[in-house]
């Protein structure tokens, strides 16, 4: 297939490209152990390529993982599936934002507050939410639990930054 540039598009293409809605930052957690407890600052820095300040991911750029976000909404589909109420904080991610679809981020950059970020997948459920939360939470948390990115350029987050979808050049929307 030849190389389309964004006008000639199918409209799908198009639709895929566009995403109008911005989101809310509604809960920040950073985990300074892996099997910590979350502290939930109202104000963060996401770092180059190290993550959250005070978060136990790996720095380094080949860390697909830097920073979890969990869509706020999922959070009452969650609490739905497993019969009670949950925090953010009990689902291990990082950010929990409101007001857009996350999956909609795929192959996108994303700005909140003066950081950048990348997504680089999905957040899948692990087994560790399974045990602290008990049976069924794994399930319940499939499709629901987010995505990964990475931090292209640093930042201060804050309780209710807007998230801005940066504009494609090129998309590469598989």
């Amino acid at each position: 297939m030849e190389h389309m540039t964004m006008r000639e598009r199918s409209p799908l293409h198009t639709l895929l490209a566009a995403v109008p809605q911005q989101g809310r930052v509604r809960w920040i957690g950073v985990r300074p152990l892996s099997r910590g407890e979350v502290l939930q600052p109202d104000v963060v820095e996401a770092r180059r390529d190290a993550g959250l300040t005070g978060d136990h991911a790996r720095p380094g750029p080949r860390n697909a993982r830097q920073v979890t976000f969990i869509q706020w909404e999922h959070l009452a589909v969650i609490a739905s599936l497993i019969g009670r109420d949950i925090a953010p904080a009990e689902l291990r991610r990082n950010i929990a934002v409101s007001g857009i679809n996350l999956f909609s981020l795929k192959n996108r950059r994303f700005r909140i507050g003066e950081a950048v970020f990348e997504t680089t997948g999905w957040c899948q459920p692990c087994a560790r939410l399974e045990e602290n939360l008990g049976p069924g939470t794994f399930q319940a948390v499939r499709g629901h639990g987010g995505i990964t990115a990475r931090v292209l350029h640093s930042g201060i987050i804050r309780l209710g930054d807007t998230l801005i979808v940066e504009p494609l050049q090129e998309a590469q929307l598989d």
